[in-house]
C-alpha cells in the first residue's frame, strides 16, 4: 500500500463502515495483491503493463517529458503523474523503474527543468496544480537534486494558502484573509481568484507525499475549507449549506474572488430534504470532490467518529460506483477514478458497504471492481478510451496517467 505511514487513521476509518472486520492492523498491512483476488491481480498486471508500454512510447524525445507542447507553456504535473504511476511505491511488492537511468530519470530531469526561482515547479501557469504534483513525485527519485527542490516546493505551496498571515504580495490574489472569511485554508491555481476542492486535492497530496506532517499548521488550516465544501450544515456554516446533510463535497466556496461564500459545485443543484423536514435547492455533492475530501481527512488524520469523516463516508456509501463520476456523468470521470483509489486506499480495506436507494446494503470489493472497470476501458494499444472532453479528458497521455496511479493504489 502507498499510505503505510497512515496505519493509525486507516483502522479508525474501517471502525465507521465494517465494525466486523479482522483486526485493522493485519488488514491494514496487505500482502502482495492482498486487495484483489489472484485473478484480479494478474488482471491488474496486464493492465499496468500495457499503460506502462503505452506511456513510454509518448515519452517527448526533446525534453523528456509528456506532453510538451512546442510553443508552452509546460504542464510537469502532467509528467509529475506519469512518474508516479511508473515508479511506483518503493516499499511495495512491484518492482519499481529506475530512477538512475532511462525514461524516468529523464522525466524527473524535465520536471527539475521547471523549477521556478520561487521554489515552484510551474510554467507560467497552475502554479499549484504543477508544482504540487510534481512534488508529490520527487520523493520517489535518488537524484540529489531531487530532493533538494523539495522543501522549497513545499514552502512554495504554503505561500499560496488563504489564511491570516498569508503573503500579500503574490501575483494574481490577495491571500491574507481571516478564518471567517470563505477562503480560509484554501488554495487554487495560483492565480484564479479562489480557491478550489481539486487544487485542494492536490495541494494536500504534494505535503503528505514529500512527508509534511499531519500537524503542520498549513494541512490544520485546510481542514477549515474542507468544511465550507463538504456539504452538512453540522461541519459547514455557510448559507448556501444551511439543514443540508448530503456529507458530500461541492467544488468551492465561491465561483470568483468577487464570489465569495454564494458556493460552487460542477454538479449544479438538486432538491434536498432538509434537517427540518422541508425542502430546499441545494448545491449537490458529488463523487470526484468527496472522495478527494475524503483522502484529505484521512492525512489529516481525524479521527473515525469525527462527523466530518463519517459524513462522508455515508455518502460514499451511499452513491457507489464506476460507472459514472457520481453527480456529473462521465465529466471528470478518470480524476474521480483517481480519487476514488487514493481515498479508499486509504480505509486499508478492500471492501465497503455499500447502501442502496431502499436502505439495503451490499458488500462489494472496490479494489476488483477498480480492476475490472479499467480493463474494460483500456484500449489496444495501452491507453484508455475517451468518455469527455472536460477537464482534459480528451488526452490520452493524462487518462491513462490518471489509471496507472490508481492502479497502483491496489498493486503497491
Amino acid at each position: 500500500m502507498g499510505i503505510g505511514q497512515w496505519v493509525g487513521i486507516a483502522a479508525s476509518l474501517v471502525a465507521v463502515a465494517l465494525p466486523e472486520t479482522a483486526n485493522a492492523q493485519d488488514s491494514a498491512v496487505t500482502q502482495t495483491g492482498g486487495q484483489l483476488s489472484p485473478a484480479h491481480y494478474e488482471r491488474a498486471l496486464l493492465v499496468r503493463e500495457r499503460a506502462i508500454e503505452y506511456l513510454l512510447s509518448q515519452q517527448d524525445d526533446a525534453t523528456g517529458g509528456w506532453r510538451v507542447p512546442e510553443r508552452g507553456p509546460a504542464f510537469p504535473a502532467i509528467t509529475g503523474l506519469v512518474l508516479i504511476g511508473l515508479t511506483g511505491d518503493p516499499a511495495g511488492p512491484i518492482e519499481p523503474m529506475s530512477t538512475r537511468e532511462g525514461p524516468a530519470k529523464r522525466g524527473f530531469d524535465f520536471v527539475l527543468s521547471n523549477i521556478q526561482p520561487d521554489g515552484g515547479i510551474y510554467d507560467a501557469i497552475l502554479a499549484n496544480y504543477n508544482t504540487a504534483i510534481s512534488l508529490a513525485a520527487l520523493p520517489r527519485s535518488d537524484d540529489p537534486a531531487a530532493r533538494a527542490a523539495i522543501p522549497a516546493a513545499q514552502a512554495f505551496l504554503k505561500r499560496l494558502q488563504y489564511h491570516e498571515d498569508a503573503a500579500d504580495n503574490l501575483p494574481g490574489e490577495v491571500r491574507r484573509v481571516d478564518a471567517s472569511h470563505p477562503f480560509y485554508g484554501g488554495v487554487g491555481y495560483g492565480g484564479s481568484g479562489r480557491p478550489d476542492g481539486s487544487n485542494m486535492h492536490m495541494f494536500m497530496w504534494g505535503l503528505e507525499a514529500s512527508g509534511v506532517d499531519h500537524t503542520d499548521p498549513a494541512v490544520q488550516r485546510a481542514i477549515a475549507f474542507l468544511e465550507r465544501i463538504q456539504m452538512d450544515d453540522r461541519v459547514n456554516d455557510m448559507d448556501y449549506a444551511e439543514g443540508s446533510r448530503q456529507g458530500g463535497f461541492i467544488y468551492a466556496t465561491g465561483p470568483t474572488g468577487d464570489q465569495a461564500g454564494v458556493g460552487e459545485s460542477k454538479a449544479g443543484t438538486i432538491e434536498e430534504t432538509l434537517s427540518d423536514g422541508s425542502t430546499a435547492s441545494r448545491l449537490r455533492a458529488y463523487g470526484s470532490m468527496t472522495y478527494a475530501g475524503f483522502k484529505s481527512y484521512a492525512y489529516a488524520k481525524l479521527p473515525a467518529d469525527d462527523v466530518r469523516v463519517a459524513a462522508a463516508w455515508d455518502w460514499i456509501r451511499r452513491n457507489y460506483t464506476l460507472a459514472e463520476n457520481p453527480g456529473i456523468g462521465t465529466d471528470g470521470f478518470y480524476y474521480y477514478m483517481l480519487t476514488f483509489a487514493r481515498a479508499l486506499d486509504a480505509t486499508g480495506e478492500p471492501t465497503i458497504d455499500t447502501v442502496a436507494p431502499d436502505g439495503s446494503t451490499e458488500r462489494v470489493n472496490w479494489a476488483n471492481d477498480l480492476v475490472d472497470r479499467l480493463a474494460d476501458l483500456q484500449r489496444g494499444d495501452g491507453s484508455f478510451r475517451v468518455l469527455d472532453d472536460r477537464w482534459m479528458e480528451n488526452d490520452p497521455v493524462l487518462i491513462t496517467a490518471y489509471c496507472l496511479v490508481a492502479l497502483g493504489e491496489v498493486l503497491d
